[in-house]
């Protein structure tokens, strides 16, 4: 499983400050979209999210993104390492993801781009 990069999830309580500071910083326009009641701003390695605290917090338990080629190659791998897949793989808006909580008890998004057919 080759990663592609990782993205850094922010939960912020307000997010268009939030959008302007971070543009700013990564020298980038946030792409936007919602899921979940969940505002999300994506503005280069950064994933900032504000909504109801009920859905952030849970958000909050995911330490960061991983992109990967493959969902379906992580998820073989994850569990042949001894990590344990909590969702997924399924179909998102930005691509298909899967959760996986590390031997360590660290939680990890991994998505891909791919395409349903």
């Amino acid at each position: 499983m080759e990663i592609l990069g990782t993205t850094l999830r922010i939960c912020v309580e307000d997010l268009e400050s939030s959008v302007a500071f971070y543009e700013r910083l990564a020298g980038a326009t946030a792409q936007r979209f919602e899921r979940g009641g969940v505002s999300v701003a994506a503005i280069g390695c950064f994933l900032l999210m504000s909504g109801p605290e009920k859905e952030i917090e849970i958000l909050r338990k995911v330490s960061a993104t991983i992109a990967v080629e493959n969902v379906d190659e992580a998820y073989a791998v994850l569990n042949a390492s001894g990590a344990k897949v909590v969702a997924g793989p399924i179909a998102t808006p930005a691509g298909r993801n899967l959760i996986a909580m590390h031997p360590d008890g660290t939680v990890f998004e991994y998505v891909d781009r791919r395409t349903e057919s």
